[in-house]
């Protein structure tokens, strides 16, 4: 059986990671959090996962799944929606292209 590697902060088991939208989340996440003075070791007691962790989401190095999407909003007081917004607007021009069959070149 090949060995798989793991990419720095990922779970074990993990092995997809797209770096372009992890920065942007971060960067949203952080943007929000700085916007209401909340301490990243506040936000992340509010999400329930360590400082360190949260840590790597605001630098990117994580992605989040969709559950913690959700509480981190929460914990924002704000929506998912709004997260997304910000997100998608941190994109850079044209990061996802699909080819003709429906992936991503």
């Amino acid at each position: 059986m090949q060995k798989r590697s793991v990419q720095r902060g990922r779970p074990p088991g993990t092995t997809t990671y797209d770096e372009v939208p992890a920065k942007a989340f971060g960067a949203s996440v952080r943007a929000a959090r700085t916007a209401q003075g909340i301490a990243q070791e506040a936000l992340a007691a509010r999400v329930g996962v360590e400082r360190s962790h949260m840590g790597k989401i605001e630098r990117g190095e994580h992605l989040p799944n969709l559950g913690l999407v959700l509480k981190i909003a929460v914990a924002l007081e704000c929506s998912a929606a709004e997260l997304m917004t910000a997100t998608e607007t941190g994109l850079p021009k044209g990061w996802f292209t699909p080819n003709r069959e429906g992936t991503q070149q």
